[in-house]
C-alpha cells in the first residue's frame, strides 16, 4: 500500500509498526503546532494514540452506520 501521499518524507519508507509509534505530525497535514494541540486537549502523542482515540471511533462508526440508514 502506497501511503506516500497520506505521510510526511521522513516516514514515507517507514512500516506501518514503526508508523503506529511515530508522532502524528508525520501524518500529512498534521503541523507540529497541531500535533501539539492534540497532545495538550486529549493526550495524543502518537498515530496509534490518535487512532485508538474514542472521540475518532466515534466519528467513524457514525459516518459509516450513517452510509446504510435508510
Amino acid at each position: 500500500m502506497n501511503l506516500n501521499k497520506a505521510l510526511t518524507k521522513a516516514y514515507e519508507s517507514k512500516s506501518f509498526k514503526e508508523l503506529v509509534d511515530a508522532p502524528v505530525d508525520a501524518i500529512a497535514g498534521i503541523s507540529a503546532n497541531d500535533a501539539r494541540l492534540l497532545q495538550e486537549a486529549f493526550n495524543v502523542k502518537t498515530i496509534g494514540d490518535l487512532a485508538k482515540l474514542k472521540y475518532v471511533r466515534w466519528a467513524q462508526a457514525i459516518a459509516t452506520l450513517a452510509e446504510t440508514e435508510e
